[in-house]
């Protein structure tokens, strides 16, 4: 029997081995996600961070602090999630990922910002009204419920979730990240071949997500052309687990 795609990142993960998958999806993920949410760093600096735990910065060159903050707490909260990638997928568990990544950001300073808990304040994503603070914890609630309630996850069925995840956008910041974080999750737990969203593609990202009701194809195949990149870095470390090509819901 194949051994999975997530026992090979725990392996890795514990070996503490350098230069391998685990340690190209810390980076890359981490880069990634972060720099759709605005950071300037680098993936060469993020890197550095994960390598080095110092910060390479080329003169006359500024970092955002929180940028590094949140940098290493990706790398952090990644780690979380391998842990509890095989467990069902909570509201204590998605509040977890908000706390890890937010933690001792300059918003936690922020009397009325809530790190590991939903939003206070009513928000926007781009132009469309998302859900009433009030309302977060009931939509979230039936969001988990519908999910549960299918019986063989698909990829479709993970990026639904996340449309309708960011559409309720329960926190007052980080909801992108946690949100992808929450997809790469999933695809793991079900077996299905994970994927990183290139910055490069932010556009097409966001497009997919504003557009999703009328048209889904459009996040569907910005995700799709993600998981062929990731599939190509598997691919180079363990052969194994993706001989002749995944199909997008093959097990790993």
């Amino acid at each position: 029997m194949k051994q999975r795609l997530l026992e090979r990142l725990l392996e890795e993960k514990e070996m503490k081995l350098k230069g391998g998958l685990y340690h190209q999806t810390q980076v890359k993920l981490a880069f990634n996600s972060n720099r759709i949410e605005g950071s300037r760093l680098s993936e060469d600096q993020t890197r550095y961070i994960y390598e080095t735990n110092t910060v390479n910065m080329e003169p006359n060159e500024a970092a955002n602090v929180d940028d590094i903050i949140e940098t290493v707490n990706h790398f952090s909260c990644f780690d979380y999630m391998l842990a509890h990638a095989d467990e069902e997928l909570t509201e204590d568990m998605i509040k977890e990922f908000h706390r890890l990544l937010k933690r001792n950001t300059s918003d936690e300073r922020k009397e009325w910002f809530r790190v590991g808990d939903y939003k206070a304040r009513p928000n926007v994503v781009g132009d469309m009204k998302t859900t009433a603070p009030s309302k977060v914890g009931i939509e979230i609630q039936k969001l988990l419920s519908d999910y549960h309630q299918k019986k063989d996850i698909t990829v479709e069925d993970i990026v639904d979730f996340h449309y309708r995840f960011e559409s309720i956008h329960p926190f007052q910041d980080g909801n992108g990240r946690v949100g992808r974080i929450i997809m790469f999750k999933e695809c793991l737990k079900n077996d299905i071949l994970p994927f990183i969203i290139d910055h490069e593609h932010k556009l097409f990202y966001y497009r997919g997500l504003k557009e999703y009701k009328s048209e889904k194809g459009f996040l569907m195949d910005t995700c799709l052309s993600s998981q062929d990149q990731y599939e190509a870095m598997v691919s180079y470390f363990y052969p194994d687990l993706t001989q002749s090509g995944p199909e997008m819901n093959q097990p790993l």
